[in-house]
């Protein structure tokens, strides 16, 4: 909760204190390749962007300026993700970490590398329900919701079109089991029928024994709660190519731009969700980031520039670019009461924190944090129709 005394005390820091101007590092760390590599650019494309904009206003801790980090965690080899941060903490020496992206790779990292030195974290798009239990000592965030949520929100989406009986496959690691965990739990409690619920594995070059034993379970839809750069793909084409599921539901993992520059038309009348809101904020992160030549309507693109802004708000509020200092900050700049924040505002609100006011990050991405530290979560619903992915509206 934010008080009164806090306020005045940080006031009394920002306003008093002839700060000692300082480059602050903070890392970037994205699955740049692997499995969800075409998503991670864009990503880091809105991490900057919040990282340019508080840099350039020159109101953070007294003139610091801050540069970005950037450092490959794969997604999917674990020991790459820690050694990768390890790096960027003991030898770059950044203040905060931006990522990671995939669930099992944020965890490797956070109980590897975060913990062990104190490092906050804030994922933009790492959704295992796991995450939510983790010992973090409290260094731990993500503006991206718990796929608890989301496998609620994908039945709710499914039995509203009548479908009451899925296959389900799904990567076989901690996001892939997790949400198809949390899915067939919501499903069969609305009533529906998992008729089977089989993992693959990422990069394999036939997926035909796997589809045919989803196949022969049957179901009106394939689920497919995978990776559009690997395994995912892998299993909706060689869905295509026996003929034995032609309507695939897709989570998170599996929309991006690369879903249709894959499958086109062949995949019409398929449909999921992704985290997405149709807030004031959204749009006006949209606007800023095309003209910044940055694709802001990629998928965990806006969650990544919200999670940079948070760190970098996080720090003005603490009066300290330290993680120690600031990770019990990111709660307060996130939530009411205070000034909300949208897009574009960061000099503004560095400005109302110095001034030893309180602000509302509401952001692209419609933040509220809830304990311990994630997003409420709002979903857009997608469909492929034409060989396009249109949004169909949000939950």
């Amino acid at each position: 909760m934010k008080t009164f005394a806090t306020a005045t005390a940080v006031a009394a820091l920002l306003g008093g204190a002839a700060f000692a101007q300082e480059e602050i590092k903070l890392g970037v760390v994205l699955g740049f390749t692997g499995p969800l590599e075409t998503l991670a650019g864009p990503m880091a494309d809105g991490a900057e962007l919040a990282i340019a904009e508080v840099s350039g206003s020159g109101l953070l801790l007294g003139g610091s300026t801050v540069t970005p980090v950037r450092g490959d965690s794969t997604c999917v080899d674990a020991a790459a993700a820690t050694a990768t941060a390890e790096r960027l903490v003991t030898s770059e020496g950044v203040a905060a970490i931006m990522g990671a992206m995939c669930s099992g790779a944020t965890g490797a990292i956070l109980s590897n590398v975060a913990v062990p030195n104190g490092i906050v974290m804030i994922s933009p798009s790492a959704t295992s329900p796991g995450l939510s239990t983790v010992e973090d000592n409290g260094l731990f965030f993500r503006t991206a919701p718990s796929d608890a949520r989301q496998g609620v929100v994908m039945s709710d989406i499914i039995m509203g079109r009548g479908i009451d009986t899925v296959a389900l496959t799904y990567t076989n690691n901690d996001y892939g089991k997790g949400l198809a965990d949390s899915f067939q739990a919501a499903f069969e409690e609305a009533g529906g029928t998992v008729t089977l619920s089989s993992p693959h594995e990422d990069g394999k070059a036939d997926y035909s024994a796997e589809i045919g034993a989803l196949a022969s379970a049957g179901g009106d839809a394939l689920v497919v709660a995978g990776y559009v750069d690997e395994g995912g793909s892998g299993m909706v084409q060689a869905a295509l190519d026996t003929g034995a599921f032609d309507l695939f539901v897709f989570p998170d993992g599996m929309v991006g731009d690369a879903l249709v520059e894959n499958f086109g038309s062949d995949i019409d009348g398929s449909f999921g969700q992704n985290p997405g809101s149709d807030s004031d904020g959204a749009a006006m992160y949209e606007e800023m980031a095309t003209a910044a030549g940055v694709n802001g309507a990629s998928v965990y693109s806006k969650e990544a520039y919200d999670a940079a802004a948070l760190i970098l708000l996080a720090m003005q509020a603490a009066g300290s670019s330290s993680s120690s200092d600031l990770k019990a900050h990111v709660m307060d700049v996130a939530n009411a009461p205070g000034e909300p924040i949208m897009p574009g505002e960061l000099g503004k609100a560095l400005q109302i924190l110095a001034d030893g006011g309180e602000i509302d990050y509401v952001g692209a991405s419609a933040v509220e944090l809830i304990e311990p530290g994630e997003a409420a979560g709002v979903y857009r619903e997608i469909e492929i129709e034409g060989g396009a992915l249109n949004t169909v509206g949000f939950r």
